[in-house]
């Protein structure tokens, strides 16, 4: 900790300062500085204790001002500094206060969240190394004093006087020696600084050689030159996009500089970082949720202090501190992880967009998939277009055939034309993938006489069975239960209700006994390091048949896969959510991508009800490309994102009443403004599932054709939730730019 420099005399010169505390609060918090220093000698980025409500608090500093517009004597005064050099820079202090107001979030907590937990704590920032040095005492002795008796110890002493000397580098003997230099005053312990990074690192490993689609890409965004641009690198799948990043990525650590490499999600980590690790070596710096917060600060500080060259994580890593900026990249950036959907909610890839404009580096977005908003920019010349159509090497795409499931026999959801084509896959030493975006064993637990279905007492949603742990387990609040062994209501037996991958998992060990089968959910991969097994098992050939949730959708690579079956793509046809059809393609689009990545061709067999659907006949017919131009068009023509700006407003209560009065008076505050800035005000009304975790929930959207007359409308609106006397009984939350409606 380090105590700020003391002077004589405490004027209302000395200034105020400006500090954000993590608190759930829609302001800043205005502090003196402490008695005898002046505002300005705390620069902005810096940890300070501070007095809050009855107790303390950490805070960061965000400015210095001459003068507060509370009375001096109602300002109480800051305690401790914290650091000497602002832990969060200005270029990121500036992007976080920004996305603060963009996204109307408390601005204490969208700042905290940016450290890792160890700094919120009140880690140190940099690196400590803790050394010994030689006491005064120490430098009067000479080494040759000790050898003649203890030849270790004056070893050790004549190293001491050449400078500080770390235990980790000593053999136990050395150890010896030092342990017993401190006993006798002649060594004592220090704290070495960080060295600052190297300024030129090893030479990456060479990739492979590119093909001429992605050689463009590489030369395309090189020949931008080292100045903000956003590139969409639109690839289909298994084109190579990873290489394009690789190859970025080399030509920056050549140049000294840093490279941010963002993944949606913590899954798709292992395979990569194993590449990053086999072209850079130990210059890799990886961030995401489950490392531990001694891992994680570790990485933070590597990449602060300029060690790491490359740093790879999902969302939050964005918020890494940089001492060489050179390049940011975003995997999947059509993914809905990269949306922050509870607590502070903010869009990664969106603020990836600002903070590259800020630090006027380039930045790629690639996807087989783009979201519509990103392939909007590029269509309009925004962004650069940057395309991969064709897939690495020799690989064709593989083949799409929709299945009518209501026409052919089924064995727990597997129809008989994908059990004849897994059987042909495996004979011919292949290996299958089968995707169901629904984990368990059965989505219902259901009477045959009476009709009773186990829903949870919390949510208005059924109970999902999950048979090899014996409990019912709602997938929305987290509660359990143990299955009834007879209806409640009549006595009859229960009956499991639908398929699961824990029941597609169960059906293949009794279909297809002699093969390896694995199944890849959250609920399988708990355990740290499962995941990592799990896939390179698959790798290895040991397993044969895959089975799993979205995790499995995005980014793997298996080249011994030969046949994907999505087990039911039907889910999203019919929401009320209008960005579902776009999820829906997506994801089909996605999983059907695992399919014939190596020497092999690849089939995809697609199960659904609808196989004369637009969408899916679109999606077989003409690609992602062709049916998000098609949808493109429906939205410009209905007034929906990319070509209109939304905000939803959501409150929930135990109670039924309590969200629609805080809701429907916020909007007769309001609604005399939303007319005068052309803003839609819609609601309120319950949500898709009004009652979740025992609480009710409405929302209120609200429309508008651009961003400055709905963040206006939201500025005359957040004092009102926050003074009004229904806000007292709800709980509320502001979503700008929201993922979903539901």
């Amino acid at each position: 900790m380090t105590r700020p420099r003391q002077t004589t005399g405490d004027t209302p010169s000395s200034g105020v300062l400006e500090i954000v505390v993590p608190v759930p609060l829609h302001r800043r918090f205005d502090y003196l500085p402490p008695a005898g220093v002046a505002a300005d000698e705390f620069a902005p980025g810096v940890r300070v204790r501070v007095p809050f409500g009855r107790g303390t608090r950490l805070g960061l500093v965000v400015t210095a001002r001459a003068h507060s517009a509370l009375p001096r004597s109602k300002l109480r005064r800051v305690t401790e500094r914290l650091d000497d050099a602002p832990v969060i820079d200005a270029s990121l202090l500036e992007l976080l206060t920004w996305a603060a107001d963009y996204y109307r979030q408390p601005p204490g907590e969208m700042v905290w969240q940016a450290l890792p937990a160890a700094m919120r704590q009140g880690a140190p920032a940099a690196t400590e190394t803790t050394a010994f040095r030689a006491t005064p005492q120490g430098l009067g002795t000479e080494p040759g004093q000790l050898s003649r008796r203890a030849p270790r110890q004056g070893e050790m002493l004549a190293r001491l006087h050449a400078g500080p000397v770390a235990p980790s580098g000593l053999d136990e003997p050395g150890r010896r020696a030092l342990r017993t230099l401190v006993a006798r005053e002649l060594a004592e312990p220090c704290v070495l600084q960080p060295d600052p990074g190297p300024t030129e690192w090893p030479a990456p490993a060479a990739g492979p050689p590119l093909a001429a689609a992605q050689a463009a890409a590489v030369d395309a965004i090189l020949a931008d030159g080292r100045r903000f641009g956003v590139h969409l690198l639109f690839g289909v799948t298994g084109s190579g996009k990873t290489e394009v990043y690789l190859q970025l990525i080399g030509h920056e650590v050549r140049a000294g500089r840093q490279s941010m490499l963002l993944v949606p999600e913590i899954g798709l980590t292992p395979q990569l970082v194993g590449r990053l690790r086999e072209r850079f070596g130990d210059l890799l710096a990886v961030m995401h949720s489950q490392l531990s917060d001694g891992e994680r600060v570790a990485a933070w500080r590597a990449a602060r202090e300029g060690r790491a060259a490359v740093i790879v994580g999902t969302r939050s890593a964005l918020f890494t501190p940089l001492a060489r900026p050179g390049l940011i990249v975003l995997d999947e950036e059509h993914d809905a992880s990269y949306r922050q959907q509870d607590g502070v909610r903010y869009s990664a890839r969106d603020l990836a967009v600002m903070r590259a404009r800020s630090l006027n580096l380039p930045l790629v977005l690639g996807s087989a998939t783009p979201s519509l908003e990103s392939l909007r920019h590029a269509l309009d010349g925004r962004y650069t277009l940057q395309r991969l159509p064709e897939r690495a090497g020799e690989r064709r795409p593989p083949t799409l055939r929709l299945v009518d499931i209501d026409h052919h026999a089924r064995q727990q959801g597997l129809s008989t034309p994908l059990l004849t084509a897994m059987q042909r896959h495996l004979d011919a030493d292949g290996q299958v993938l089968l995707f169901l975006n629904r984990r368990g064993f059965a989505p219902a637990l259901w009477c045959e006489s009476c009709g009773h279905i186990v829903e949870c007492r919390r949510c208005d949603a059924r109970m999902t069975l999950h048979h090899a742990e014996d409990r019912l387990r709602c997938h929305h609040c987290g509660s359990e239960a143990t299955p009834p062994p007879t209806c409640p209501e009549c006595t009859s037996a229960m009956v499991p209700v639908g398929q699961g991958t824990e029941r597609i998992e169960d059906v293949l060990g009794r279909l297809f006994p002699d093969v390896a089968c694995a199944r890849i959910d959250r609920d399988s991969v708990r355990r740290r390091g499962a995941l990592e097994a799990s896939l390179a098992a698959v790798h290895a050939g040991t397993t044969r048949i895959l089975v799993g949730t979205q995790m499995l959708a995005k980014g793997h690579d298996f080249p011994g896969v030969t046949l994907v079956g999505i087990l039911d793509a039907d889910q999203g046809l019919f929401s009320s959510d209008f960005r579902a059809s776009e999820r829906l393609a997506q994801t089909i689009i996605q999983v059907a991508g695992r399919a014939g990545r190596g020497d092999r061709p690849g089939e995809v067999l697609i199960q659904t009800r609808f196989p004369d659907h637009p969408l899916l006949q679109q999606l077989v017919t003409d690609g992602f490309e062709g049916f998000a131009r098609e949808l493109l068009r429906e939205r410009e023509a209905t007034g929906w994102p990319p070509y209109a700006r939304l905000a939803l407003v959501r409150a929930e209560a135990p109670s039924r009443a309590a969200p629609g009065r805080l809701l429907t008076a916020l909007r007769r505050a309001g609604e005399e403004d939303a007319t005068r800035l052309g803003v839609t005000l819609l609601g309120p009304a319950p949500a898709a599932m009004e009652r979740r975790a025992g609480r009710y929930r409405q929302q209120l959207l609200l429309l508008a054709d651009t961003h400055g007359p709905l963040q206006r409308l939201l500025a005359r609106l957040l004092p009102v939730l926050e003074t009004a006397p229904e806000a007292r009984r709800a709980r509320w939350s502001i979503d700008v730019d929201p993922a979903d409606l539901m």
